[in-house]
C-alpha cells in the first residue's frame, strides 16, 4: 500500500540538497549555505556523516519546538537550555536501523514541569512525527 501523505496547508520551507558518493561523497544546498564532505562512521574520513546530520537537525528543531510548547504553557526558558543528541546506526538481521536519544538539559526548571515541556515538545516536533513508531527514541532530562 503506497503511504498517504499529509495534506500541506501552507509550505513554509523546502529544503533542496543535491548529494553525490553517498556516505562517502558530499552534500551542497540549493542556495549554497550548507556544503559539506560526507564520510562513513567511524572512518577517519574528512567529513561528516548522515547520523551527526539527522542528530544536529533533529536536535534543532526539538530545541526550537521547546520554546513553542514553553509559550503556549507560559513558561519561561532557561538561556542555558541545550539538547546532546545521540544517534546509533545499528544493524541486526533485518538491516539497518536507527536508534536516538534527546539529553535535555533544562537548568533551573523543577522536573514535572520539564518533563511536560519535553513531552509537549515531542509532540509538535516534526523530526519527531516523522520518526514516532520508526526510531526508538529516549528523551532524558539531565
Amino acid at each position: 500500500m503506497a503511504p498517504v501523505m499529509t495534506q500541506a496547508e501552507k509550505v513554509l520551507y523546502t529544503a533542496k540538497v543535491h548529494t553525490t558518493g553517498g556516505r562517502a561523497g558530499a552534500s551542497r544546498s540549493s542556495d549554497g549555505r550548507l556544503d559539506v564532505k560526507l564520510s562513513r562512521p567511524g572512518t577517519a574520513g574528512p567529513g561528516t556523516n548522515p547520523e551527526q546530520l539527522f542528530a544536529a537537525g533533529w536536535s534543532a528543531c526539538f530545541e526550537s519546538t521547546m520554546d513553542i510548547a514553553a509559550r503556549k504553557m507560559k513558561i519561561v526558558l532557561p538561556a542555558d537550555l541545550a539538547i546532546d543528541a545521540e544517534v546509533d546506526l545499528n544493524m541486526n538481521d533485518e538491516g539497518y536501523f536507527l536508534r536516538a536519544r534527546l539529553n535535555i538539559s533544562l537548568p533551573g526548571l523543577e522536573r514535572d514541569v520539564a518533563q511536560a515541556l519535553a513531552d509537549a515538545a515531542h509532540e509538535l516536533c516534526p523530526y519527531s512525527k516523522a520518526t514516532r513508531n520508526n526510531v526508538d527514541l529516549e528523551i532524558n532530562l539531565v
